[in-house]
């Protein structure tokens, strides 16, 4: 005997309805859950790494890219991230200038030399300069 089952495009159709509706009990449910969340995910970080490896090894990301295709990008990030962009830059800001306040410190204190003629390889050591402080802050946390 063979499962019933409604047609795909009406268990979809009822999908986006409910999760829509959902916004306040989603909100309910997860606050107050921040140290339990930390927590167990934490604890997932060895099972989290096997499984990106177990990932990487059977090519699931080309894979999913190769599925998904050009055309799914452009629709979706034209459509649903145009729309939603603005609004997560918009709930960023003070983490982007907490995230990029030590940053912004390493650059302050670059001694940079004086810049050179056009094309000049003395005007390459000041980039090199930049980038070799941004790279050890990166590493040393």
């Amino acid at each position: 005997m063979a499962i019933e089952m409604k047609d795909t495009a009406t268990i979809a159709r009822k999908f986006v309805q409910r999760a829509g509706a959902a916004g306040s009990e989603f909100k309910t449910g997860v606050t107050g859950k921040g140290a339990k969340w930390q927590s167990a995910t934490m604890a997932a970080a060895e099972t989290f790494g096997q499984a990106v490896t177990a990932a990487v090894g059977r090519g699931a990301f080309a894979k999913g890219v190769a599925k998904a295709g050009g055309a799914k990008f452009e629709d979706k990030a034209s459509g649903v991230g145009a729309v939603r962009y603005p609004q997560g830059v918009a709930g960023a800001e003070a983490a982007y200038a907490s995230g990029f306040e030590p940053y912004a410190g390493v650059l302050k204190g670059v001694a940079l030399a004086p810049r050179a003629p056009k094309g000049s390889p003395q005007n390459l050591e000041r980039v090199r300069a930049v980038t070799e402080a941004l790279h050890n802050k990166k590493i040393s946390g």
